[in-house]
């Protein structure tokens, strides 16, 4: 655990003052530098303040609460709980907890956190020399927060944006005669509202500003988790400076992104976005409705290529020998935490033959004309929609690239290649409209804490998808590819409401993946039925071993999406690291959903779906846009007493299964699948419970040929046994290949072998806890909790081998179980 971190205080702090001033675009440009693992260069960030852009979009601002459920109208969230924004109460030495209750100011200059280079000589001005307020209705300067932690801020300065030729075009003036703040920050305001049809114009304006000169230095601070910034002279947001340049340089043990080496033993770098985001790689505003685009130049060694959120496929230009080039952009809004980079001698992974054009163009949920009434009218901030190209509508399967570690090229040419065209298009049929233009894949180092992660442009996958059968990783594509719309298009207000987009991405996950096999009708819902057992089963143990606070899907209740007077909040158990391996919100929220298609129909459901989506994308949302919306769908004869409160308190603000889920599986009869399943477990008990020698052969049991799924329900079901024979297992594996499966069937393969002491594959443990790490953080826990000598020998073992290239938080959770 960092010791900067108290485990106590878990919540995460968002601390930009976004109620004041919004950057509306990044300006990225730094070098790559493998030897000394840093990432070093400049920022610079274009702002609106809010008093102006409040006043331009009133009607429609990207806060995006509903405010009636006529009106559809949208306001700004209300102002409440974190108290804590002057700037007289910050210090050096502030952590969380001082965010959230101190009432007082504190003087403190030191540098314990490492994070306050240059303070004294380059800007002149320490945490204890604060006396101005964040806000524009103080006394002294206005001050700019913005998130920032484990990074080296060099200097701060402002960026003189008139300097640049052709400038004028944005002024009311032909000539300059008088430069002033004023101008300038007129000049910003013209640039950041330009029309959505005028974004090339834009970005190379854009550009060509932030390589202007600097006309001033600014006088800057950090503290853990921020950076200060402020100019002598400008008492309010509308006089600070809205163009801005921070030259800073990351930290190698920063959070944010993760140095380490790919398969192949070749370097890489990429950022994770979790736990706290990308303010460990830039500075930014960090809270949800600062909804902005970016541009990034990024230079790097000729070997490695570069993969970022962008809308272009870039191609890189050569700097000189040596050195590469690339250049990625956005033009659709997005929060910060968005924003993925990923560096390595990645090899690109090309189809032999391309049979995109020959797949079905209409699924079992084709578009109808009530799903494109709303195509014409988007309710977001203006910028070049593809919910308004007609050519987007109809683009069934979008532009894809994959790139892995070489040594697993083959791997990728043969399960993943294949499956993303069938999923890409059954996405569509299920949808609508891509959000977005294109799509890389990227099978990510070992080390990669989770099976998958989804950012604009780009998906991440672990290399445990491309195990086994196609199954997992066509599941798991579907799922990323489903954050396309929830999670990323139509994103949360508040990020304690993950299941907006995990419980969504969970549920579409299975009907993707159903269309993407043209299952027929009777199949999907067999298959869907099985999973939804699973997921079952997952829930029970989730809810009998997390604690109850953490199994709240919506923690803040009323107060969710509040912030304080300046914008700053917190996220609940943000930096809690047993939340990482929490499932809830995804499990909690499928069931949700799953309860809300069986009530209106799939037919009924998924043409509301549609119809959300046309409605809210390039949104933030709260659980009541979706929910209020919903019911409005749903006829009064379906209803059946449904309301927002029941919905909140049974299924939202609630710890525990919730009980209409319990009503339902406790009536529900089990599919097909499962019952082949269960007939399978009655043999395995009467095969385990037969002497060692056998009178008569012809009892030998036969069994069944099981999907996935089904192997994954066999083994859990075998692991309630309370022993099982070697024989017996030996058998299993031998029957069913278990060593050569998917991840999630060899991860409960492995819980048997330990369980049971089966020495003889211990091998198989050994295997996955190296190279499924993405999944092996439970195993270690059940190797230890046996006490068993030579089963802890093995977890630490184990350990030893990748702890220095295991996920950091990943690390220190499996640290604790260990020693």
């Amino acid at each position: 655990m960092d010791a900067k971190l108290d485990p106590s205080r878990d919540d995460l702090p968002l601390m930009a003052n976004t109620s004041h001033i919004l950057v509306k675009h990044y300006v990225l440009d730094f070098n790559v530098d493998f030897e000394s693992q840093v990432i070093e260069g400049n920022i610079v960030l274009f702002f609106e303040d809010r008093n102006r852009f409040k006043k331009q979009n009133s009607s429609t601002e990207e806060t995006c609460q509903l405010e009636s459920n006529e009106s559809r109208k949208f306001r700004t969230p209300e102002p409440c709980i974190i108290p804590v924004t002057d700037a007289r109460t910050f210090s050096s030495k502030m952590g969380y907890s001082d965010f959230a209750i101190c009432s007082k100011s504190e003087k403190d200059t030191s540098d314990k956190d490492g994070n306050q280079d240059n303070r004294e000589q380059a800007s002149g001005i320490s945490s204890s020399k604060y006396c101005c307020d964040t806000g524009n209705h103080g006394s002294g300067d206005f001050l700019l927060v913005l998130d920032c932690c484990d990074l080296s801020v060099l200097k701060v300065e402002e960026v003189d944006v008139a300097a640049v030729p052709g400038i004028e075009k944005f002024t009311r003036s032909a000539k300059f005669t008088v430069v002033s703040e004023k101008l300038r920050n007129q000049i910003v305001h013209e640039l950041v509202t330009l029309a959505a049809d005028r974004w090339r114009e834009q970005l190379d304006y854009y550009a060509r500003c932030s390589q202007a000169p600097g006309c001033g230095e600014l006088f800057f601070d950090t503290n853990t988790w921020s950076l200060q910034i402020r100019k002598t002279g400008a008492p309010t947001a509308t006089d600070f400076p809205h163009a801005i340049r921070i030259w800073y340089k990351t930290k190698p043990e920063g959070r944010s992104v993760t140095w380490t080496s790919d398969q192949s033993g070749r370097p890489c770098v990429y950022t994770m976005g979790s736990p706290i985001n990308n303010r460990a790689l830039f500075p930014c505003q960090e809270p949800p409705v600062a909804m902005s685009t970016w541009q990034a130049t990024v230079r790097a060694a000729a070997s490695f290529v570069v993969l970022m959120s962008g809308e272009n496929s870039a191609k890189p230009a050569q700097l000189r020998e040596g050195l590469l080039s690339w250049y990625y952009y956005v033009t659709m809004p997005m929060p910060a935490s968005t924003f993925t980079i990923a560096v390595g001698c990645w090899t690109e992974v090309k189809p032999e033959t391309c049979s995109s054009n020959d797949l079905a163009t209409e699924g079992p949920f084709p578009p109808s004309e009530a799903d494109f009434r709303y195509a014409d009218v988007c309710g977001h901030m203006e910028y070049p929609c593809r919910f308004q190209n007609a050519s987007a509508t109809t683009q069934e399967i979008i532009p894809y690239r994959v790139f892995a570690p070489s040594c697993l090229s083959g791997a990728c040419q043969e399960t993943l290649l294949r499956l993303i065209p069938p999923c890409l298009s059954a996405a569509h049929s299920v949808l609508g409209t891509h959000p977005f233009s294109r799509l890389d894949v990227l099978i990510v180092p070992a080390n990669f804490p989770s099976l998958g992660m989804a950012s604009p442009h780009i998906i991440f996958l672990s290399q445990s998808a491309l195990t086994g059968m196609s199954h997992l990783c066509g599941t798991r594509l579907c799922h990323e590819i489903a954050h396309a719309w929830f999670g990323l298009a139509i994103g949360a207000r508040d990020w304690t409401e993950e299941w907006l987009s995990e419980g969504f991405a969970t549920h579409l996950e299975d009907v993707i993946w159903a269309e993407a096999q043209k299952l027929a009708p009777h199949e999907a819902q067999e298959q869907q039925e099985l999973r939804a057992c699973l997921r079952w089963r997952r829930l029970q143990d989730e809810m009998q071993n997390s604690p109850e606070e953490m199994q709240v899907l919506r923690p803040s209740k009323e107060k969710t999406g509040y912030v304080s007077d300046s914008g700053a909040s917190v996220i609940k158990h943000g930096l809690n690291p047993e939340k990482i391996f929490m499932q809830v919100h995804y499990l909690k929220g499928y069931f949700l959903l799953r309860f809300f298609a069986k009530r209106l129909g799939d037919e009924t459901y998924f043409s509301f779906l549609r119809k959300f989506v046309h409605t809210f994308h390039g949104q933030l949302i709260l659980s009541q846009d979706f929910l209020q919306m919903l019911l409005e769908n749903i006829p009064e004869e379906k209803r059946l007493e449904l309301s927002l409160e029941n919905i909140f308190q049974d299924w939202l603000e609630s710890s525990g299964i919730p009980k209409p889920l319990q009503r339902e599986r406790q009536a529900g009869a089990e599919c097909g699948l499962a019952r082949r399943v269960s007939a399978e477990v009655t043999k395995w008990i009467r095969v385990n419970r037969r002497p060692r020698k056998r009178k008569r052969r012809a009892s030998a049991e036969v069994f069944e040929k099981l999907f996935p799924d089904q192997l994954v329900l066999l083994l859990e079901c075998l692991l309630e046994q309370k022993t099982l024979k070697p024989r017996t297992l030996q058998s299993l594996q031998r029957t069913y290949r278990l060593d050569s499966q998917d991840a999630e069937v060899r991860h409960r393969w492995c819980e048997l072998i330990v369980k049971h002491k089966y020495t003889k594959a211990y091998k198989h443990v050994e295997r996955f806890l190296q190279e499924d790490q993405a999944m092996g953080t439970y195993l270690y826990g059940e190797l230890m909790v046996g006490e068993d000598r030579r089963q802890q020998q093995l977890a630490r073992r184990c350990f030893e081998l990748v702890k220095e290239q295991m996920d950091r938080t990943s690390a220190e959770v499996v640290a604790e179980m260990l020693f």
